[in-house]
């Protein structure tokens, strides 16, 4: 006993605390924060794969943005009221040109923020895939990019795309109305006070519904709702966390703001970040954000599991505490990998006892010149050694580790030809605000 526990005690020093399951149990995340840079650091891969599948859907939308910044600034250099004669004087009386710097960003603005809409349609696919993709990074399920990324679209696309058209149809109102008032005070038909004062209350109208829109797809994902009501309940969310849904937006949004307005060397660090893992990195904040927000207001007055991809100190289980008449729904990949580990049927190699080669029972030898007799020895000796592997079969084969085997996967074989048989179970009845998890 002395022996082993000083053995033992050897093996701390040498292998350290990471030995000690105590030590194992408390590097699991227990809160979101340590859950989002637990992802972060162990999913950086799969965050990185999202990110290139969700930036080609934005693709669209960048070339837009860029195509609009070179048009202005190709403007600004040949419009009429850029040029000259070359002794200093300009070629157009500066009379005339009020009001038409303001006209052309009204005109531009008309056609390119037009385009912005059906591009955010089409970016709407890649968020619909990628963010529930990081949602089930979230809950700590297996997931399969590829299978996950077209079921999150097929499941999420028209919730996502509703919050999309709301944001781009604001944002095209929005800056043609600021651009009108522009035009206005540039050509002295309007008060100023009255037009910064409308275009102030547009920006802020735009910047919080870009935040209902956000709310609007994290619920799409997480739970099946009609348009009207979602719309409603991504305003209920907004306005009831507004302190907490400002920061993390704004924590979400440092790659963007980077790229877009950080200037020369932080555009192209911001830019990098966006083409690696930046976007990722933005859903990844917002997503793990709405969870903490639906844990706090949302789940647990409609009976639903609070703490999914938490590690549970009471308990000492993951996903958090669950009613017993309603068990965490499992997700599509794993129920789909648990048919493929059914279809393959059981291991024969851990189903049934298997005599271990540590006997001293040898097969018969041929000699190099050998005789009938020696054939039937042979023929004798791998005979017996069949009986014995039997007779071995047959004496342990109610060892509990085989018994337990078979139990668990007969259970598993039966459990999936109920719900192939049976198909999706019924909702549970909940009010009308969420209708039913995801």
């Amino acid at each position: 006993m002395a022996d082993r526990e000083h053995k033992g005690l050897v093996a701390r020093w040498l292998e350290g605390k990471e030995r000690d399951e105590e030590y194992a149990r408390s590097t699991l995340p227990t809160n979101r924060w340590s859950l989002f840079w637990d992802i972060l650091k162990g999913r950086f891969g799969r965050l990185m794969l999202v990110n290139l599948l969700m930036l080609l859907t934005f693709l669209p939308a960048i070339a837009v943005i860029v195509w609009r910044y070179l048009w202005l600034w190709s403007e600004g250099i040949m419009g009429p009221f850029a040029g000259g004669l070359g002794v200093g004087a300009s070629a157009v009386p500066p009379d005339q040109l009020i009001g038409v710097a303001e006209l052309m960003v009204f005109q531009a603005d008309l056609m390119f923020f037009g385009l912005l809409i059906p591009c955010l349609a089409i970016a709407a696919i890649g968020i619909s895939g990628g963010a529930y993709i990081i949602r089930n990074l979230i809950w700590t399920e297996g997931i399969f990019v590829a299978n996950d990324f077209v079921r999150g679209i097929k499941r999420n696309y028209w919730n996502v795309l509703e919050a999309v058209l709301i944001f781009g149809v604001a944002l095209f109102m929005v800056r043609t109305m600021a651009n009108l008032a522009e035009l206005f005070i540039a050509q002295n038909l309007a008060s100023r006070g009255w037009m910064i004062a409308s275009e102030t209350v547009g920006y802020v109208l735009i910047v919080f519904l870009l935040l209902v829109c956000m709310w609007m797809i994290s619920l799409g994902i997480n739970y099946k709702q009609g348009p009207w009501t979602l719309f409603r309940n991504a305003i209920v969310m907004t306005v009831g966390t507004i302190l907490q849904t400002v920061f993390f937006a704004a924590l979400a949004s440092i790659p963007f703001v980077l790229s877009l307005f950080g200037g020369t060397f932080f555009a192209v660090i911001g830019v990098v970040i966006l083409a690696l893992f930046g976007i990722s990195y933005a859903f990844l904040v917002w997503m793990d954000f709405s969870q903490w927000a639906f844990d706090k207001f949302v789940n647990p007055n409609f009976g639903i599991a609070t703490g999914r991809g938490l590690y549970n100190k009471e308990s000492g289980k993951m996903g958090g505490k669950e009613k017993e008449d309603e068990p965490q729904e499992e997700s599509e990949a794993m129920r789909e990998y648990r048919r493929m580990i059914v279809a393959q049927g059981k291991s024969m190699l851990v189903s049934r006892p298997i005599k271990p080669i540590d006997d001293d029972i040898e097969i018969y030898q041929l000699p190099e010149s050998f005789s009938r007799e020696d054939l039937q020895k042979l023929r004798e000796s791998k005979e017996f050694m069949e009986e014995d592997v039997k007779a071995y079969e047959e004496a342990h084969k109610n060892d509990a580790q085989y018994v337990e085997y078979n139990k668990e996967f007969e259970e598993r074989e039966r459990a999936i030809q109920e719900d192939d048989g049976k198909g999706k179970k019924k909702p549970v009845k909940k009010p009308k605000m969420l209708n039913k998890r995801k």
